[in-house]
């Protein structure tokens, strides 16, 4: 697996829902935003969906055992922010508590928590309300 060409398409798509997310309903540019981001998480569900589905079936069953694993691009928040720079310059990617696919997890028994896909490096984050985030999958 190419993890640089992971990490530039999911980066690609997290800056197409920005746009997208930035964008009124009755804007002119929406539909065809709406549209290139459709056409591109297709692209990414063909190139990626496998390795991405394997890591999180091993995820799954290791912290919500209760939840059936969804198509990769379920996982990818509405609107990320960026929240700082790596050395190289690249942009460090965040988003808040209610973005992702709502989990049962069994550590947390009642508490609401979400996973969510964020780049650079492409890794699956778990979001657990009153509790905090923490990376439980890394793209290597």
């Amino acid at each position: 697996m190419d993890i640089k060409a992971l990490d530039k398409a999911l980066t690609a798509l997290v800056e197409k829902k920005n746009e997208l997310a930035g964008l009124n309903y009755n804007d002119p540019k929406y539909d065809d935003a709406e549209e290139e981001l459709h056409s591109m998480e297709d692209d990414f569900v063909s190139q990626y969906g496998e390795y991405l589905e394997d890591a999180l079936h091993v995820v799954h069953d290791d912290i919500c055992p209760d939840n059936d694993v969804l198509l990769p691009i379920a996982y990818l928040a509405d609107k990320y922010q960026k929240v700082g720079e790596k050395p190289d310059g690249s942009p460090l990617w965040d988003t808040d508590m209610q973005q992702g696919v709502l989990v049962d997890v069994d550590d947390y028994p009642g508490k609401p928590a979400r996973l969510v896909f964020v780049p650079n490096p492409t890794r699956l984050m778990l979001m657990v309300s009153g509790v905090g985030k923490e990376e439980v999958w890394t793209a290597k």
